[in-house]
């Protein structure tokens, strides 16, 4: 009985035995799938697991003015991380530690916790924190209150002048990535490149003892800088801040140019924003239109036109000065001079069309050129444009640049608006002739008259003059670049004494300035909303070169929307940009030069400037105010009274009427 009981369990050993074969060939056979088939795929999931790629952002180079002046530097900011498995292997109370962190950073403490308690890896908790708040957390750390927390340092873009330059400064994401203005237009070489740390470690985050660490250093960004004079730009946001408050304007916008090299000089829009605070309007009315949006949507589309540039990225009619444009075409074709009289009865007939002079009710009579463009006579330049011919005017259009865009290094930079060559009309001819019925760029309009201003050279407008690395090695220089000739010197000669006889004149006598000679030209257009003139609403321009005979500076001042029963450049603009350039040329260190009759008039004076160079700021106050007059402290961000005067305009000795602004220049 007893060989059928082992025979039974031999069977079952075998079969057993035969089983275990079968499962260990399985696995085998799988093992070996997964080694030589699926083995990289699980390698490189082993390898994702257990690897932790830890980013070194790149610091971001900083923007300049033309006197290196910091525009756009970097502050240190603050990121918080907190590590669960390390939280709990410490006993540290999530409660307690949310509670902390949220008085703090100002976070929630209910999702503070819950991060805490529903992660396992690294988890961030706060960032963008600044110096204060740091340390803060940090002290707690010390006191053993936050096991498992750890504080990073990295840098956040901080805009030293705040709403300065917005719209030409421009600004950044949170990530450090521009996307306005000179930050997005030159990005790459801000932005620098990206480092990393890369570590082995377990599931919580932590290092692996026996684990392997490889950095790779961040390249810092390149640092740029403007064309941008910071003492002109603040110049124009004032005299720009004047306009808007004293009209009532929707807006003030302007551009100065060195026309010689198509560098500007400033560039601003007021209302603008505050670069530190993008999303927060900084003006009264604007905060109110902000606050009467209902949807996200809204309050994005206010940001986005906020921020968008009007002077380079938008159209508009430029009126007036546009008449300079078609007297320059015609000089130079020979078709006028400047002695050449025209007669003006309040409008000029054109086959069945009548277009009106701006001043019909009282004709102008019989004129000059020079005193046609003083008036701004419409029927003297319905008259030159008839005679230049449509395909004439367009040819000259496209050499002075309207044909295209400037290639400003600008982003969003939109193209000229007008008729076309081929089908335009008579009629459409006549009024482009007086700046109606074309629209374009302020960008493109102040290049093309700062051409026929300096000689004849059509210049490509440019903002950025070098960039270079942090050991001050120019990486890239960018030379002023002639695009092509416009005109001769002789009509660009005889365009700015047309000009200068503008303002001595014409309707842009308010632009005077004793010393100085100036030439300019107004311009009001009415305003195109939606496809059709807006009635009421028209932008109040003004062109000028200072000084006339030699330009240094080409100004374009626009005032959009001014309040009030009359909308004329010459009050609505005029004044504001006198106020810029008197400033800026005297900054400039430009001589007057006084006619004999000026001369007499400051002679005739009752005050003497006495001499302020050697005492310190605050003497130098005091004296200017004892004797009556006004003072203004250069550089304008100096506020330290001790520092030395080292130069003075008016000069020492020299005769002026009371209330006469000083200047005062620091060591």
């Amino acid at each position: 009985m007893a060989a059928p009981a082992r025979t039974n369990n031999k069977k079952r050993i075998i079969i057993l035995f035969a089983l275990c074969c079968v499962v260990f060939l399985v696995l085998s056979v799988r093992l070996g799938w997964i080694m030589l088939v699926d083995g990289k795929e699980y390698s490189d999931k082993a390898i994702e697991q257990q690897t932790k790629d830890t980013p070194i952002t790149a610091e971001r180079g900083a923007i300049y003015d033309r006197n290196m002046k910091e525009l756009a530097v970097n502050a240190p900011t603050y990121t918080v991380w907190v590590r669960p498995a390390e939280v709990k292997d410490k006993n540290g109370d999530p409660e307690a530690m949310a509670s902390i962190l949220a008085k703090v950073t100002g976070g929630d403490a209910e999702a503070i916790e819950d991060s805490i308690e529903k992660n396992s890896a690294l988890v961030n908790i706060a960032k963008r924190l600044d110096t204060d708040q740091a340390e803060k957390i940090r002290a707690y750390m010390k006191k053993g209150k936050l096991p498992g927390i750890s504080v990073d340092e990295s840098t956040k873009r901080y805009y030293p002048y705040g709403a300065f330059g917005s719209v030409l400064i421009g600004h950044t994401t949170d990530d450090n990535n521009g996307i306005t203005g000179v930050e997005l237009s030159y990005n790459d070489y801000l932005s620098g490149k990206s480092g990393r740390i890369i570590r082995n470690t377990d599931a919580s985050g932590r290092q692996l003892s026996y684990g392997t660490e490889k950095y790779y250093e961040a390249e810092d960004g390149l640092n740029v800088i403007l064309t941008i004079d910071e003492v002109v730009q603040h110049y124009l946001d004032k005299a720009l801040q004047d306009a808007y408050n004293d009209t009532g304007a929707k807006r003030a916008m302007g551009i100065a140019m060195d026309p010689d090299t198509g560098e500007l000089l400033a560039m601003s829009i007021y209302p603008g924003f505050d670069l530190n605070d993008p999303r927060t309007p900084t003006t009264a009315k604007a905060q109110e239109e902000y606050d009467a949006l209902e949807s996200d949507a809204d309050r994005v589309q206010y940001w986005n036109t906020m921020w968008r540039n009007f002077l380079v990225s938008d159209t508009y009619e430029p009126g007036s000065t546009f008449k300079l444009i078609t007297t320059a075409i015609a000089l130079e074709e020979g078709l006028t001079s400047t002695s050449e009289t025209f007669t003006c009865v309040g409008h000029i007939q054109l086959y069945t069309d009548i277009l009106k002079c701006w001043r019909y009710y009282n004709p102008h009579g019989t004129q000059t050129l020079a005193q046609g463009v003083q008036n701004s006579c419409n029927p003297v330049f319905v008259t030159l444009g008839l005679r230049i011919g449509a395909q004439k005017y367009f040819d000259y259009l496209d050499a002075l640049g309207f044909s295209a865009k400037t290639g400003i290094d600008l982003p969003g930079e939109t193209s000229t608006i007008m008729y076309d060559r081929d089908t335009i009309k008579p009629g459409e001819l006549a009024t482009m002739s007086y700046g109606h019925g074309i629209s374009v760029t302020p960008i493109q309009l102040i290049t093309a008259l700062s051409s026929i201003s300096n000689g004849g050279y059509l210049m490509q407008p440019h903002v950025v003059k070098e960039i270079r690395d942090d050991d001050g090695n120019t990486i890239f220089k960018n030379e002023s670049k002639v695009v092509r000739r416009t005109v001769s010197e002789q009509t660009s000669a005889e365009m700015r004494q047309i000009m200068q006889s503008v303002v001595d004149e014409g309707t842009g006598k308010q632009a005077y300035i004793a010393g100085y000679k100036v030439g300019g030209k107004t311009g009001t257009a009415d305003k195109v909303i939606n496809g059709r003139y807006a009635d009421g609403k028209v932008y109040c321009s003004f062109f000028a070169i200072a000084p006339s005979d030699d330009p240094e500076i080409a100004l374009l001042f626009i005032v959009d929307e001014p309040a009030g029963a009359t909308h004329y450049a010459s009050t609505m603009a005029v004044p504001y940009a006198r106020d810029f350039l008197e400033e800026t040329l005297v900054y400039m260190q430009i001589e007057p030069d006084y006619t004999s009759e000026e001369r007499q008039n400051i002679d005739s004076g009752s005050l003497t400037v006495q001499n302020l160079c050697g005492h310190t700021v605050g003497e130098a106050i005091k004296i200017i105010q004892n004797q009556g007059l006004k003072y203004i402290v250069m550089p304008e961000t100096s506020t330290d009274t001790s520092l030395k005067v080292v130069d003075q305009y008016p000069k020492y000795l020299t005769r002026v009427e009371e209330g006469t602004t000083v200047y005062i220049y620091t060591e």
